[in-house]
């Protein structure tokens, strides 16, 4: 069984808690209380020193960073429906992960951590930034994924789940990556069993 660090608030965590409902695979959740500053424990460092969340502990394996969990655990179980194994496929589905986190992380975390988290001493210039980042990867989004119902086919695959927990977590600052295509895509990584688990409840 797998152990996994967890802030309900960190669409970080939350994509892998996604995965590992989809697939099936047995795991423990250990609560990280960010809010409190457990992450910034002694004890917590010991596991992440990152101070982040999630860690995947597998045995006496510590995976730190999200994409790279999921592939971990792709790669693992030979789950090659959510990343699949021929190259053109793969290529397009690291591209994505990487484009979520290089390109669309910075912006999400600029407008969530100060609207949502900080309130009141939320810095309005990181607002503004992500929002203008968020005009120019608007389209990216949508055009790029085409008339396809998942980002790089027909199924949903370890691009889908990673960038979807961004979405949601702009939902929670009341922000929607505008696109009729980016908006039914959401919509059915929404639905998958494994994303409903991975949420936060109210």
């Amino acid at each position: 069984m797998y152990t996994l660090y967890h802030f309900p608030f960190s669409q970080h965590a939350r994509r892998v808690v996604s995965l590992l409902s989809e697939a099936g695979l047995e795991y423990e959740l250990r609560h990280i209380e960010m809010a409190e500053g457990q992450h910034l424990s002694a004890e917590y460092l010991a596991i992440n020193p990152n101070h982040q969340v999630p860690t995947l502990v597998d045995g006496d394996l510590r995976l730190h960073e999200s994409n790279a969990i999921l592939r971990y655990l792709c790669n693992k179980h030979g789950l090659k429906e959510w990343y699949p194994e021929e190259a053109r496929r793969r290529a397009e589905v690291d591209q994505w992960l990487d484009w979520n986190q290089c390109r669309l992380s910075p912006a999400v975390v600029d407008i969530v951590l100060n609207t949502v988290f900080l309130g009141a001493q939320g810095d309005q210039a990181a607002i503004a930034r992500g929002h203008k980042k968020l005009d120019e990867l608007r389209p990216t989004l949508d055009d790029g994924m085409g008339e396809r119902p998942f980002l790089v086919g027909d199924r949903a695959t370890i691009a889908d789940l990673s960038l979807a927990s961004n979405l949601f977590q702009l939902g929670l600052a009341g922000v929607v990556l505008a696109g009729e295509r980016t908006q039914r895509w959401y919509e059915r990584v929404c639905s998958l069993e494994g994303f409903q688990r991975s949420l936060p409840k109210a």
